[in-house]
């Protein structure tokens, strides 16, 4: 990954904890009904979650207790908009920024001297089984401070009022009681740490529950899609809901949202057509074996990508080049269809979410094109990173440095 970290492109938008704050830290993890780390730095991303808590852990998702109740931890301000880079559910990050857009000048406030622990809470205890997941309606975003700084504060408040109440005021055990609660809490009777609760309506949405599920609701039935096999297998035999349910490797899948009108592929657009220049130059690099140039300049390189491309056996050829035979074909025969001449997965890579979805279920729709297909890897890397960095740890070191650029070139 050092290259990917050189070119800012791995997790690079992280921010460090140290000193006092990784003892804050660890009161939210206690608070939150975790261990603590015993990690004295580290770093964390928008939602408080860390890598490094998460290797030591061995439990990439530490900050939930089971599927039903993830959590976040916020011990600075500067968490405002950073990437979520484990998100547990497609919105998570859409919840962070109402949170900072709600309560940033209280949080700014409060991560002065402590922390909050957040509780995402859609009523679900635990979840038991696939169709569960149908119960997300709205999610309550609750919070609690560390060391209960709030209750200090009520407390301090009470003991004012209590302080001014006739002859109160040489009362040294009260006298006593609010230098106890200044020294400890400091002066909290002007400080705004009170944190409203935030209501999130759900849409369509990803969760990892259940080895991933996509519910898409913009129908008059959801449709679900699993990643999981046995997931699915136990999900198809309820059937008390009125749903529909596929696989991720279902090949009426694409059909089915099509015709739902959540994905398009307009195989003549100039935005296809540079995705598709992408999607043909990393098919052609899957093919190469022997290089005497360095995968890179060969696809980057017209000639040498010609030359390359006449290497390999014509079965790998009509796979890379499948949309220019298909278009050329096109030109003299109007009934020539497109998946005559293009391959299922490099087809399915060609489509968009559709134009008439808003911008988060486009990007719902995105992370599952990209992970049905993961062919162009610049939007792979825009909408499932964890598949991305998967994928990449296996390609050649050229091949790397070509998708590094190909992605910094359209940041």
């Amino acid at each position: 990954m050092q290259k990917l970290k050189e070119a800012d492109l791995y997790k690079g938008e992280l921010i460090p904890v140290n000193g006092k704050l990784v003892e804050r830290y660890n009161k939210c993890l206690v608070k939150l009904g975790f261990t603590e780390t015993k990690l004295t730095s580290f770093f964390i991303d928008g939602i408080g979650w860390s890598p490094e808590i998460a290797e030591e852990k061995d439990e990439i998702h530490y900050l939930n207790h089971g599927e039903a109740n993830p959590h976040c931890i916020i011990i600075t301000p500067l968490q405002k908009g950073l990437p979520v880079y484990n998100p547990y559910h497609s919105f998570d990050k859409e919840l962070m920024k109402l949170v900072f857009k709600k309560h940033q000048s209280r949080i700014e406030n409060i991560t002065r001297d402590s922390a909050i622990c957040v509780d995402f809470d859609q009523d679900i205890d635990v979840f038991y089984e696939p169709l569960d997941v149908l119960k997300y309606k709205g999610i309550t975003v609750k919070f609690r401070l560390v060391d209960d700084l709030d209750k200090a504060k009520e407390e301090q408040l009470q003991l004012v009022e209590l302080f001014k109440i006739e002859n109160n005021f040489i009362d040294e055990s009260i006298h006593q009681r609010l230098l106890d609660s200044a020294n400890k809490y400091g002066d909290l009777r002007e400080r705004e740490i009170n944190l409203e609760n935030i209501t999130y309506e759900t849409e369509s949405f990803y969760t990892e529950a259940f080895g991933g599920v996509y519910v898409l609701k913009s129908f008059l039935s959801p449709i679900l899609v699993f990643e999981n096999m046995d997931a699915f297998q136990e999900a198809i035999q309820d059937t008390s809901h009125n749903v529909s349910m596929y696989h991720i490797s279902h090949d009426d899948l694409i059909e089915k949202l099509t015709s739902h009108l959540m994905i398009e592929c307009d195989v003549h657009s100039e935005i296809t057509l540079q995705r598709y220049d992408r999607i043909k130059k990393y098919v052609l690099a899957e093919f190469i074996n022997e290089e005497t140039h360095v995968t890179k300049n060969v696809l980057n390189d017209s000639m040498l990508f010609k030359g390359y491309l006449n290497k390999i056996d014509v079965s790998a050829r009509k796979r890379v080049m499948g949309l220019d035979r298909y278009l050329e074909k096109k030109k003299s025969d109007p009934k020539t269809k497109v998946t005559d001449f293009v391959d299922k997965d490099i087809y399915i890579a060609l489509h968009s979410p559709h134009s008439s979805l808003g911008p988060n279920e486009q990007d719902l729709v995105w992370k599952l094109l990209v992970s049905i297909s993961p062919k162009d890897v610049l939007f792979l890397y825009w909408y499932d990173k964890e598949i991305f960095y998967d994928l990449y740890q296996n390609w050649s070191s050229s091949l790397k440095d070509w998708v590094i650029e190909t992605i910094k070139k359209n940041i």
